[in-house]
């Protein structure tokens, strides 16, 4: 994906985001409440044990960028910098507001244990951008969903399910 391509993604998700809070009905883009627990990892995570309100945009307004990271790892490998350094240059040509970085993860381990790491990976992902890309830290959002939302259901376990959203929510 190019950035433009991905900008494009960011202002349909604006959009999009715009229209459900106003109260209208759009296509591509459920929004689901979502138990949350742990402690907060943005502006406007949830207090630990409360919910958030999750935008799940059809496959072809996603911003899924596949991150990999190691096994029980949120550190981010040299090789996936310029999948970063991508969204940065798009990050930083975009007028959004706020930004959220949902990590996912593949089905292996209990829900807890998930749920933790995707969020360790969408916050180091979140520091990233802040410290090497320079993007206000007021602008992004971490958030891990664990395992729900797998990218490849019929193999739970796939690589491609360990990945990280973006989405553009002002």
């Amino acid at each position: 994906m190019t950035e433009e391509q991905i900008l494009q993604r960011f202002e349909a998700q604006r959009e999009m985001y715009r229209a459900t809070v106003q109260g209208q009905k759009t296509r591509g883009l459920d929004m689901i409440a979502v138990p949350q627990g742990g402690e907060p990892a943005g502006a406007e995570a949830p207090a630990e044990g409360g919910t958030v309100v999750f935008g799940e945009f059809a496959p072809e307004l996603q911003v899924n960028i596949a991150i990999r990271f190691a096994f029980d790892s949120a550190s981010i490998a040299p090789d996936q910098r310029p999948l970063l350094e991508k969204m940065c240059g798009a990050m930083r040509q975009s007028d959004v507001a706020l930004f959220r970085i949902v990590g996912h993860t593949d089905a292996k381990g209990s829900d807890s244990y998930n749920e933790t790491l995707s969020k360790l990976r969408a916050e180091e992902v979140r520091r990233w951008l802040v410290q090497d890309c320079g993007i206000a830290a007021a602008r992004l959002e971490a958030l891990g969903m664990g395992k729900r939302f797998l990218a490849n259901p019929a193999d739970p376990a796939a690589a491609e399910n360990r990945r990280v959203e973006f989405q553009a929510l002002s």
